[in-house]
């Protein structure tokens, strides 16, 4: 019989035809031979499909995870056993999971590819004796290419970095219909409660936080958004959803979830005002946007069961899932994003490594956008699968488009 980890990434690759295409390209061309990529991704089976057609472009793959609890375990081993270096584990400790960051690095990769930046954090910290032999990387999502920047303002970054996060392809479906399905998703099956009704809290308004607002609202729930820009709050407004501040916010809602990928969103101040029985969880990379360490140390712990932990203090209990980590993989019944977005976004990344290996040499160190073309080639393969067809502009219409002295 099939082990349960192989049976996953089987099941994910039938609803993967984008990059299905691309595995089959990368055999007969082999453009990744000679590569050695390094990888910190959540490790599950959309992940170990990319893995595959990277090794199958003639890549030599050591991968580990990018969170101590989105790895599935049976995953991990079904890529161990097919022939893959893989680090990663569940509910591993902080010192495990540099630890395994460590051994991607004893690879001595030429790519780097991350999610959320500790492989390229690492390397520019403790690692440096490896940074010569790197000639570029990818970053998967929002908070790992703020750190990327931050660090390139500063001067810091010494390779070439293609922000995967940041093509139309990525915005358009992975962060709204991925994080706003699979948050949701994660959070009903873990609590087994009713959305319709519910007055929700959404913190931010970027795409992920829309795509969930959005999604929450066509379920049913009553929702809150929150947010620091201005231009997203009015988006927010202008959408139909009710915006105000978080303090506002703390006394009405029942559900929280915060999509910033900022600190310190929801803390004592708003703990203080919450209703009794308020569940809260992120959406956002990183656990930095819901203060456990105050809870934890002020508050007592009166339980934790399947991805809950319950607090009391007062006379109120609020529940937080997944330990404020990424509560659409984190919890243990979290799948993560739909496979056919993930098909998506791991295909940019099958091509943005690609790009990389091919034009690295011409990039300076820095934050680089994926290229259009990269984007637009995903689209037209996945409308193909699809069975859809589009127009296409006649040589007038493209000449006028790309005119300037045609006036009234």
């Amino acid at each position: 019989m099939m082990q349960t980890g192989e049976a996953k990434i089987r099941w994910a690759e039938q609803y993967m035809p984008v990059l299905r295409e691309i595995r089959e390209r990368f055999i007969k061309e082999q453009p990744l031979a000679g590569m050695v990529i390094g990888m910190a991704l959540h490790v599950e089976a959309k992940t170990a499909v990319l893995v595959r057609t990277l090794a199958a472009g003639g890549a030599e793959v050591h991968i580990t995870g990018c969170n101590p609890l989105s790895t599935q375990d049976d995953v991990a081993d079904a890529l161990r056993e097919s022939g893959v270096h893989c680090y990663a584990k569940r509910a591993c400790t902080l010192e495990e999971y540099y630890a395994a960051i460590d051994s991607v690095l004893d690879a001595k990769p030429s790519i780097t590819i991350d999610d959320g930046m500790d492989l390229i954090h690492r390397l520019h910290t403790g690692r440096r004796d490896i940074l010569p032999l790197v000639i570029g990387g990818c970053e998967e999502t929002t908070t790992g290419i703020h750190r990327l920047k931050a660090m390139a303002a500063e001067g810091k970054l010494l390779f070439p970095v293609v922000a995967v996060n940041d093509t139309p392809m990525k915005h358009f479906f992975d962060n709204v219909h991925g994080t706003g399905e699979s948050a949701l998703t994660a959070i009903m099956a873990t609590t087994n409660c009713l959305i319709a009704g519910k007055h929700i809290v959404v913190a931010g308004y970027g795409y992920c936080g829309r795509g969930l607002a959005t999604k929450a609202r066509a379920l049913g729930a009553r929702v809150f958004v929150t947010e620091v820009d201005p231009r997203r709050a009015l988006q927010a407004h202008f959408d139909g959803f009710e915006l105000m501040t978080m303090r506002e916010a703390a006394s009405i809602g029942e559900l929280f979830v915060t999509t910033t990928g900022n600190i310190g969103i929801l803390t004592e101040h708003e703990f203080a005002l919450m209703r009794d029985g308020a569940i809260l969880c992120n959406a956002g990379h990183f656990n930095v946007e819901i203060d456990i360490g105050w809870l934890e140390t002020n508050a007592e712990a009166i339980g934790r069961r399947d991805g809950i932990d319950s607090y009391t203090f007062g006379d109120r209990t609020i529940h937080v899932l997944a330990e404020g980590r990424l509560v659409n993989l984190a919890v243990p019944k979290g799948m993560g994003h739909p496979i056919e977005v993930m098909d998506l976004s791991f295909a940019v990344q099958a091509l943005s490594t690609e790009y990389m290996v091919t034009c690295a040499k011409d990039l300076a160190p820095g934050v680089h956008d994926v290229p259009s073309a990269i984007d637009e080639q995903i689209a037209r393969i996945k409308l193909a699968s699809l069975g859809c067809a589009i127009d296409t502009l006649t040589a007038e219409q493209a000449e006028y488009m790309s005119s300037w002295d045609v006036g009234t």
